[in-house]
């Protein structure tokens, strides 16, 4: 009963979230929500007894990839009132995509992997089974493929990340590594023979 109670609080609460991300007009309050909605799947996680990916869940999306989103969202300075002017010009479009995101999700629920004669409650576990060790090889097995493809994208998201923000300013003074490297001692050292004291007596 706890455990029921439990999932259902904190899934109305990732829906409610979910919906606010995509419907606030602030980014920075988006991308906080988004945070929220995060925490409230690794809770539900938890309680389907997958600890490593709710921990796994919290450290990488909320500590690390909301933390770009924040940074580049802060750091591009977006012109808000500018990107709303060509929200209606784009509103039936995106109503065609949620209406079909929304049919394919209605026919993998009412599926029969959802039914109840298939949803049977799993046996339990030993004491020492690790989920991150059958979690590991599954995915380093049989979905190698696609790991392997999903760590490529996060690189390229990482290096477009880096290069959007890197923005010259011509008030900032900068330095060429290879300019320094090319210097010579006669360019910064310069040696003044000076008289001892001995010889000017």
């Amino acid at each position: 009963m706890i455990e029921a109670i439990v999932f259902y609080f904190f899934a109305v609460l990732s829906v409610t979230t979910a919906t606010v991300v995509v419907t606030v007009r602030n980014p920075i309050l988006a991308a906080l929500f988004l945070v929220l909605t995060f925490f409230a799947s690794a809770a539900i996680w938890m309680t389907l007894e997958a600890e490593f990916l709710a921990i796994t869940l919290v450290l990488v999306y909320v500590g690390a990839v909301m933390v770009l989103f924040l940074f580049v969202v802060m750091m591009l300075d977006i012109n808000i009132a500018r990107m709303r002017e060509g929200f209606s010009r784009v509103l039936p479009l995106g109503i065609v995509v949620a209406v079909i995101m929304l049919a394919l999700m209605w026919s993998v629920v009412t599926s029969d992997i959802f039914s109840l004669e298939v949803m049977v409650k799993p046996a339990p576990r030993a004491a020492d089974y690790s989920n991150t060790k059958a979690l590991g090889g599954v995915l380093y097995t049989d979905y190698v493929f696609a790991f392997e493809v999903a760590a490529v994208i996060l690189l390229v998201a990482i290096i477009a990340a880096i290069s959007l923000t890197m923005r010259k300013r011509p008030q900032t003074r900068y330095q060429n590594p290879s300019d320094q490297m090319k210097v010579q001692k006669a360019d910064r050292l310069r040696i003044v023979k000076m008289p001892s004291s001995g010889e000017e007596s």
